[in-house]
C-alpha cells in the first residue's frame, strides 16, 4: 500500500493505479477506445493517376482531390499487373501473380491456392461484416466474383453499358458485352460503340447504381453496431466504352487535347513487348490495324476524362454520405486504381504492358487517428502491400495464412511520409514469343525498370531484356539494356530473388478486359 509522508493513504495515486488497472482490462477485452475501424475499398477500373491531386490541371476530379486532402497520396504507387483479374487477385490475395501463376483472365486464384483467404474474409474471420460491390474480384471464365469473400451475396453490376440504341449494334449484344458475360461466337457479334455522350442522368449507367446501392449499405450499416463493416466498392468506369452522360464531356474542350508526340515504341525494344491494343480494336469505329487519327485520338482522350469525372462524381456521392452519416471518423478509406492506361503514348492504348504509363496507380489512404491530411509519400509500394496494411490499421492479428503475402504494410509510412518503404517493386506481364508463352517480369526502382522476358525456370541466357532510366529518359523512348550491362546485372539480381511461377492455364489475352 502507498502511504504519503504523513503515514494516510495517497488517495490519488491510488485511483490512477485502479483507474489504469481497469483500463488494461477493457483494452485486453477489445472494448477501451473507439470501436473496431470500418474500412471502404474504393476500386476504380483503368484509372491512371490522371487526376487534380497528382497535378494534372485539365482534369476534373474534385472528389478523389477531396479524399486525396484528408490523408497520404502515394506518388510511386503501381500494380502487380497491368491487366484487371490478376491486378485485383494481388490486391485481394496479396499475392503477386509470378508467385500465383494467375495471370489471366479465364482462371481463378484458387486453382493456384484453393484456401486461400482473401482480404476480406481475413476480416470476416474477425468479426467483421464483408461486402462487395461492383467490380472486386474479376475472375475466372464469365468473369466472376468469390462467394466465399462476402458476408452476403455480391451486388453485381454490368461492365459494359450503353445508354443510346445506336451505340450498342441496335440492342443486341455486342462482343464486348459477350466477352464480360462468357458468351461463345464473340467474334461473330457486332462491335458496340467506343464511346458515348448521352444526355441522360448519372443513374443511367451501372456506376451511377452502384454509388446509389452503396449508399444504402452504408445506411444500413449505421443500424450494425456491433459489426464494423469491410465494403469493397468497384466503380467501372473509365474503363471502355467511354460512356459518361453529357454534362461531363461538356466539362472540357476536345480541341484543348494534345495528341502525343511520341507515336512509336521505345527503340530496340523487344517486337513482342508492346502492346497492340486490341482491346480498343474491339469497337466500331477503330481501325482493326494501323494508327487512329489525330481526331479519333482526341475523341479517346476526351472520352476518357468525361469517365473520369463521371467516375469522381459518383464516388463524391458515397464520400458525402459517408460524412453525413457520421461514419468517415471511424472508417478507413482506401482508392485504389487496379492498373495504369496508354492514351496514346507510344502509340499505345489500352493496358497490357509493363510500360510506366499501364503500371503506374493512384493510392489515396485516409485512415482517422494514423494520416495526417494532405499529405504525400515519394517511396514505392505496390498493390501487395494493402493486405497487411489494413490488417495493422484494423489492429487485426498478423495474418498467418495458407498464401504467402508478398507485400509489407505501410502503417510506417502513413505514420511518417518520409520513410523509405521500398527500394523496388515488382510486376509481369505475359506474351507471346515465337510460339512459346513466355513472361515478362519486371523490377522498378526509383530510377530504373528492368524486364526479363523468358518462360519461367528457363535459363538466364534465354531471355530478352529491356532496361529503361527515367532519370535520363522519363518517356522511355530507348531500351538500355544492351548499353549498361552493370546496371541490369544489380536489378536482374532483386528479380532472382523472385517467384516465377508458370501460368496455371496459357495466358488468353484476347479476353484480356
Amino acid at each position: 500500500m502507498n502511504y504519503s509522508s504523513s503515514g494516510r493513504i495517497n488517495l490519488s495515486r491510488l485511483f490512477r493505479v485502479f483507474a489504469t488497472a481497469i483500463f488494461s482490462l477493457l483494452a485486453c477485452d477489445g472494448m477501451a477506445g473507439k470501436a473496431k475501424p470500418n474500412v471502404l475499398l474504393i476500386c476504380v477500373d483503368d484509372l491512371k493517376p490522371l487526376l487534380g491531386c497528382y497535378g494534372n490541371k485539365q482534369i476534373h476530379s474534385p472528389n478523389m482531390d477531396r479524399l486525396a486532402t484528408r490523408g497520404l497520396l502515394f506518388e510511386r504507387a503501381y500494380c502487380n499487373q497491368a491487366v484487371c483479374a490478376p491486378s485485383r487477385n494481388a490486391l485481394l490475395t496479396g499475392v503477386r501473380s509470378t508467385s500465383l501463376g494467375i495471370y489471366d483472365l479465364g482462371t481463378n486464384f484458387r486453382q493456384s491456392i484453393p484456401t486461400a483467404v482473401t482480404l476480406p474474409q481475413y476480416f470476416m474471420q474477425h468479426s467483421y461484416r464483408a461486402e462487395g460491390l461492383g467490380k472486386i474480384f474479376h475472375v475466372g471464365h464469365g468473369n466472376h466474383e468469390d462467394p466465399a469473400s462476402w458476408s452476403v451475396p455480391h451486388f453485381s453490376a454490368k461492365s459494359i453499358a450503353y445508354a443510346l440504341t445506336e451505340s450498342s449494334a441496335k440492342r443486341t449484344l455486342t462482343r464486348e458485352e459477350a466477352l464480360f458475360a462468357n458468351e461463345s461466337n464473340v467474334g461473330n457479334l457486332p462491335r458496340g460503340a467506343a464511346f458515348e455522350c448521352a444526355d441522360v442522368a448519372d443513374d443511367a449507367y451501372p456506376d451511377g447504381k452502384l454509388a446509389e446501392e452503396t449508399i444504402r449499405r452504408l445506411q444500413s450499416a449505421t443500424t450494425q453496431t456491433n459489426e464494423p463493416f469491410f465494403m469493397a466498392v468497384g466503380f467501372v468506369k473509365p474503363h471502355l466504352p467511354f460512356c459518361a452522360p453529357k454534362k461531363y464531356w461538356d466539362m472540357y474542350d476536345r480541341a484543348s487535347f494534345t495528341v502525343p508526340a511520341l507515336r512509336t515504341p521505345p527503340e530496340g525494344a523487344p517486337k513482342f513487348a508492346p502492346s497492340g491494343w486490341g482491346e480498343l480494336r474491339q469497337y466500331s469505329d477503330i481501325p482493326a490495324t494501323g494508327w487512329l487519327t489525330d481526331d479519333q485520338a482526341r475523341t479517346m482522350i476526351h472520352g476518357y476524362h468525361a469517365a473520369v469525372s463521371y467516375v469522381d462524381a459518383q464516388i463524391g456521392r458515397v464520400l458525402d454520405e459517408l460524412d453525413r452519416l457520421g461514419l468517415a471518423t471511424n472508417t478507413i478509406v482506401v482508392l485504389w486504381g487496379d492498373h495504369g492506361w496508354h492514351l496514346g503514348d507510344h502509340g499505345f492504348w489500352c493496358k497490357h504492358t509493363n510500360y510506366e504509363e499501364a503500371t503506374r496507380i493512384p493510392l489515396l489512404i485516409v485512415a482517422p487517428g494514423v494520416t495526417q491530411p494532405g499529405t504525400h509519400a515519394k517511396t514505392l509500394t505496390e498493390t501487395v502491400d494493402l493486405y497487411p496494411t489494413l490488417c495493422d490499421l484494423a489492429g487485426l492479428p498478423k495474418p498467418n495464412l495458407p498464401q504467402t503475402l508478398d507485400g509489407r504494410s505501410l502503417v510506417p509510412v502513413l505514420k511518417k511520409p518520409s520513410h523509405n518503404h521500398k527500394a523496388a517493386v515488382f510486376h509481369a506481364y505475359p506474351r507471346n514469343r515465337r510460339g512459346e508463352e513466355i513472361i515478362g517480369r519486371a523490377v522498378r526502382t526509383e530510377r530504373y525498370r528492368l524486364v526479363e522476358w523468358k518462360k519461367p525456370g528457363a535459363a538466364s541466357d534465354t531471355a530478352d531484356l529491356e532496361l529503361y532510366d527515367y532519370q535520363a529518359d522519363p518517356m522511355e523512348t530507348k531500351n538500355l539494356a544492351p548499353e549498361q550491362p552493370k546496371t541490369v546485372a544489380k536489378l536482374r539480381a532483386l528479380l532472382m530473388n523472385q517467384p516465377e511461377a508458370t501460368p496455371q492455364i496459357s495466358a488468353s489475352r484476347k479476353r484480356a478486359h
